[in-house]
Order: structure tokens, then sequence, then C-alpha cells
């Protein structure tokens, strides 16, 4: 099966870093702390946040019951 990259339930903010860590079988703590230090190296991780925030898709075997 195919690996896809999604949003994740697993949300801070967006679930951007949730499901980057996902697609790649690593702690979403790791990839948000390497999130931190991309924004406060340049802030360049403010715009790739934003932007992976509109383009990725949520997952689809996620129910949001509010």
């Amino acid at each position: 099966m195919k690996k896809r990259l999604y949003k994740s339930t697993d949300k801070k903010v967006c679930g951007v870093c949730g499901g980057i860590a996902d697609y790649l079988d690593l702690d979403p703590t790791v990839v948000r702390l390497l999130w931190v230090i991309f924004t406060l190296a340049g802030g360049s991780g403010i715009i790739a946040y934003i932007v992976a925030a509109i383009i990725m898709e949520d997952d689809p075997g996620y129910i949001d019951v509010d």
C-alpha cells in the first residue's frame, strides 16, 4: 500500500507536524522541535507551515465530533 501524507489527528495547531511525523515514522515532538528551529533560524518555518496546512488533506480516517 502506498503511503500518503495527511494532517494528523495528533494536533497541536493544524496537524501538519504530526502528519509529517506519521509519514516519516518519527516522534511528532521531534518534528515539532525541528520546525521551531527552522522558524527561529530565519522565519521560513512559519511560511512553510501555513502552506503545508493549506495544501495537506485531513486524514480520511479521522472523524471530527464537535
